[in-house]
């Protein structure tokens, strides 16, 4: 029986990975949970799947969830930056992260410390601070599994060979739902446009990002840490169909790929049950009714967000946190209304710049990750200001 702890149970990479686990009862138990602020379903995952310990956002959070649970119910209670630490290092055997953004950073490396392999969903704690979470993976000897379907299928293609033999990772994108559009439409686009994503069902910050292919861009920064790349040998190309999940060339020109139909409880199965497979009940991948794959370049000129984080990576090890910070806040401010669907790379631009400007340097341990971070976030609310008044 394998034990799980699942940071952002609540999300859509929580609740397909509880989905998983309760396909195979006698394969997992969960012993901890954390979520934001939805008590509501946090109280019916508690009640379904009887975890040991589980964490709310914030004390209010904690209150209501007891309340709803009743005085009598066993289950420890913790909220908070507090509680998060205390889920992701839980007696579990492996902790998922599939919280979104920078919070997720703490209690990863949390997990870590405690000794346990964590399944990462999280993209932003590589982006934050790769080179630290990976010295504290080899530090605590525990296992990094990748979640991401294109870091999945990296991991899969990559099972049984020799890293000397691995030429150039590529990993596809579906181009979004402005994939065909204009730039001068793009321009126009509205917060519900941008969230109608074509193939994937995911959260809202992660579905705007691959709106503005920022999505793609974490990505490419992630997998040069999980896979010790350099970025001139990570690739990107855009794949409408989202069959082929990403890509290996070999140095003698072969290439592995991993394809199936896109469904997130595939990569979060083998992640699961790493080195097994699990038997899923999905639909299956028919070759003959998909009847063609298509394949084209990235267009940098309609999505520059792209082209911002291989500059990061060329920038500093500290260059990704700040872009990742900034992104963080104009995608917020693009989903309130406050700024236009092409400000997030203007901000997010704008930011990276400042910073390279002033000199990037090391990530060398959680407070150098906090206080770029801050510093980010500070300048990007002032950018937000400045393209707000710009577009208006």
């Amino acid at each position: 029986m394998k034990r799980l702890s699942l940071l952002g149970s609540t999300g859509s990479i929580g609740e397909q990975t509880l989905d998983v686990a309760a396909r195979f009862p006698d394969r997992y138990a969960v012993v901890g949970l954390a979520a934001g602020s939805n008590v509501e379903k946090l109280a019916e995952q508690v009640g379904r799947f009887r975890p040991a310990i589980v964490s709310m956002g914030d004390a209010e959070g904690a209150r209501a969830l007891r309340e709803r649970l009743g005085a009598g119910s066993p289950v420890e209670i913790v909220w908070g930056e507090e509680g998060l630490a205390a889920v992701a290092s839980a007696d579990a055997d492996l902790v998922v992260s599939a919280l979104v953004g920078a919070v997720g950073l703490e209690p990863t490396l949390a997990a870590i410390a405690a000794g346990r392999d964590v399944a990462l969903a999280n993209k932003e704690v590589l982006v934050m601070a790769g080179a630290l979470v990976l010295r504290a993976v080899r530090a605590h000897g525990v296992s990094l599994l990748p979640v991401d379907s294109e870091h999945s299928a990296i991991f899969q293609a990559l099972a049984g060979q020799r890293p000397e033999d691995v030429d150039k990772l590529i990993l596809t994108a579906s181009g979004g739902p402005f994939r065909t559009w204009s730039a001068e439409r793009i321009a126009s686009a509205s917060v519900e446009d941008a969230l109608a994503h074509p193939n994937w069902d995911m959260g809202a910050k992660i579905t705007i990002d691959s709106a503005t292919l920022m999505n793609k861009g974490l990505e490419v920064i992630e997998a040069r840490w999980l896979f010790d790349v350099p970025p001139e040998r990570v690739e990107v190309v855009v794949h409408p169909q989202s069959i082929v999940h990403s890509l290996v060339e070999f140095v003698d020109g072969s290439v592995l790929a991993q394809l199936g139909l896109p469904d997130m409880r595939v990569p979060i199965a083998v992640a699961l049950a790493h080195p097994e497979r699990l038997r899923l009940p999905l639909d299956r991948l028919d070759l003959a009714a998909c009847a063609r794959l298509d394949f084209e370049k990235p267009d940098v000129r309609r999505f520059p967000c792209l082209d911002l984080a291989f500059a990061a990576l060329r920038a500093g090890e500290d260059a990704p946190a700040v872009l990742n910070a900034a992104n963080e806040v104009s995608v917020a401010a693009f989903l309130d209304g406050a700024i236009p669907f092409p400000a997030i790379a203007a901000v997010n631009g704008d930011v990276l710049s400042a910073h390279v400007a002033s000199g990037a340097g090391p990530i060398r341990d959680l407070a150098d990750a906090r206080a770029v971070d801050g510093w980010a976030r500070g300048r990007a609310r002032e950018a937000v200001v400045k393209h707000r008044g710009a577009a208006q």
